[in-house]
């Protein structure tokens, strides 16, 4: 069933090094199969806190999902982005319709 990664960043500490992050991420989920359905700061914020950059991420199922992050391509990502962001990563099933 298919899987949503959910990349929220709360707090932003280096542009720069975020910037390469996503160079190097986007590329690492693309070949994991992901497909990127939504990125940025949100547009409106109807309740809660907003949060400075949220990414949303299709893969065919969770597994591929943990698969992506555990990848040497995006652990390479992750060891550029370092300490210069705070972020919450969650991956989501998705459901079926009815």
């Amino acid at each position: 069933m298919t899987a949503y990664w959910v990349n929220t960043f709360t707090a932003i500490h280096d542009e720069e090094r975020l910037r390469r992050y996503a160079e190097l991420a986007g590329p690492a989920m693309r070949a994991a199969g992901g497909r990127f359905l939504a990125r940025g700061n949100p547009v409106d914020v109807l309740e809660g806190d907003s949060a400075l950059r949220t990414t949303i991420i299709e893969f065919p199922d969770p597994a591929a999902a943990r698969a992506a992050y555990e990848s040497e391509a995006y652990q390479e990502a992750l060891r550029v982005l370092g300490d210069a962001a705070t972020r919450e990563i969650k991956v989501l099933q998705g459901v079926e319709d009815d």
